[in-house]
């Protein structure tokens, strides 16, 4: 009775030991979230390998609905309205599905978000359709790749790299008068952003004067501050007050130096050398 007790407990180890086995996935998933904007894009896809095989036409059938990945669906979301192909997409989860060609891919993002093959697709699900052009590179991708690129305030791109061939997804967000209502809101404050507003301001093109008048109010408030320092004395350089800039600029130097912040002492020294040819 032992033997056989003993015997039924090296079975269950050995079944147990086996389910419990763990091998590295042919094709492993890859969850990627990128802060864009004034919200934040989120992938989740499965990434394979071309491991010698003809990709295009063959592996993925031109013409073809693709899930945009291997195995499971792949999904995009996004935290806030972004604008993709001149349509507004809500913030939202979408399915991720492509259509490839020779030359040009068809990108689309549908409600469905579990589309595995071709046969689970609805075409009245899709939210927006985009037509692309694909590149040739003479550099090869292995693993199937998706990422988010070129990223600025208010566009970034979609870009999809595998084997020698790779195609960009323009997207694109409205935050200007989010912003502006936030920083009009915020000034009302009993602590106002100002050096935050006054980057803002001058970063994109604003009212300088305004921005100036900030950054004035941002150095009252913490007068050994050198980044701040700094950055008054850039936008001073491009309201043409060069003078004003110079002494900005070296007064930053010297607070940067009394930190012991290498960093800012160049970024002084480089700007004055500008301002004083």
């Amino acid at each position: 009775m032992k033997r056989i007790l003993l015997a039924g407990l090296f079975l269950s180890a050995s079944i147990l030991s086996e389910a419990q086995l763990k091998t590295p996935a042919p094709s492993p998933v890859q969850n990627l979230r990128q802060d864009f904007g004034l919200g934040t894009i989120e992938l989740s896809y499965s990434r394979p390998g071309v491991r010698g095989r003809k990709v295009y036409g063959d592996l993925l059938p031109y013409g073809q609905v693709w899930r945009t990945g291997a195995n499971s669906a792949t999904t995009i979301s996004f935290t806030d309205e972004v604008i993709v192909g001149g349509k507004k997409v809500p913030a939202g989860k979408y399915g991720l599905l492509t259509i490839p060609g020779a030359k040009q891919w068809i990108v689309i993002l549908t409600k469905q978000t579990n589309v595995t093959s071709p046969a689970d697709y609805n075409a009245e699900q899709d939210v927006v359709r985009v037509n692309v052009s694909t590149t040739k590179s003479k550099t090869s991708t292995e693993t199937f790749t998706l990422s988010i690129q070129d990223i600025k305030p208010t566009s970034c791109n979609l870009v999809m790299s595998w084997e020698k061939r790779s195609f960009s997804l323009p997207i694109q967000t409205e935050i200007e008068g989010k912003i502006m209502a936030s920083i009009e809101t915020a000034m009302k404050t009993e602590k106002p952003p100002y050096y935050n507003a006054a980057m803002y301001f001058m970063d994109n093109g604003k009212d300088l004067n305004q921005a100036l008048a900030w950054f004035d109010k941002a150095v009252e408030s913490n007068p050994t501050a050198f980044w701040i320092h700094y950055q008054r004395a850039n936008c001073l350089a491009k309201l043409g007050k060069k003078a004003e800039a110079i002494a900005g600029a070296e007064k930053s130097k010297q607070l940067a130096t009394e930190a012991k912040n290498g960093d800012y002492v160049k970024l002084n020294e480089k700007l004055l050398a500008e301002l004083n040819k």
